[in-house]
């Protein structure tokens, strides 16, 4: 996925709703200046203010947390599953869950600063624990104390998943060549204005000659860029 690329769309459709409010207030316009490379740098977040906070240089943790512990991509007994233990409150209960109670008792575990320091360990008593159930099982036991996880899907699991259905992430529309065409719907919800999809992917070359007449190319030049395989 080109994250850097939508990274930069959301922003900068954030700017220019910005620059239309100064606008309404102001009356002036001004330019938008965002670069793809800002927006990765802007997306590093808390593992950018860790080095600027401390000078150290992170190491790669993989799907790991750098601050939080455990809190990151473990593997169970058919797949893999995500646990985000967010505080000391949250990891008594996360080691009730597993059945190592005593873990929250321990000056090494107890507290975030020592489950940090000493990560390696924890984090291997976790995964001979989590290994021994399902993805299901987990989520049933750690939902049920309120330790926020889930499931890595495969992308056949997600788009089976009723509340994908339910949210109306996936779009059914027609197409002159694709039969029963499914497309991702959109994120945003409106209560007024829902989204609506109107129109298919474009064939390949579909539009083409709309948009060079728009461009006011006339019908005879738009003929010959045909007949010499520009277009």
């Amino acid at each position: 996925v080109a994250i850097a690329d939508v990274l930069t769309g959301l922003y900068t459709v954030i700017a220019i709703l910005a620059a239309l409010h100064h606008r309404e207030k102001t009356g002036e316009g001004q330019e938008i200046d965002i670069s793809l490379l800002d927006c990765q740098v802007s997306s590093l977040i808390n593992v950018a203010s860790n080095y600027l906070c401390s000078g150290i240089t992170p190491k790669r943790l993989g799907n790991q947390h750098p601050n939080i512990v455990p809190y990151q991509v473990f593997s169970v007994k058919d797949g893999q599953l995500v646990v985000a233990v967010g505080n000391d409150e949250q990891f008594r209960r996360f080691a009730t869950v597993i059945g190592s109670p005593e873990l929250a008792e321990m000056d090494e575990y107890k507290h975030n600063k020592g489950r940090l320091r000493n990560r390696e360990n924890l984090i291997s008593l976790c995964e001979e624990t989590l290994k021994g159930k399902t993805k299901k099982q987990w989520k049933e036991e750690l939902d049920a104390v309120g330790i926020p996880n889930g499931p890595i899907n495969t992308i056949e699991e997600l788009f089976n998943d009723p509340h994908i259905k339910e949210r109306n992430m996936i779009v059914e529309m027609e197409h002159p060549t694709i039969e029963d065409l499914r497309v991702v719907g959109s994120p945003i919800k409106f209560s007024k204005t829902p989204v609506t999809m109107r129109h298919h992917p474009p064939l390949f070359g579909e539009h083409t000659f709309s948009i060079l007449k728009n461009m006011n190319y006339m019908e005879d030049e738009i003929s010959e860029f045909k007949q010499n395989s520009i277009i």
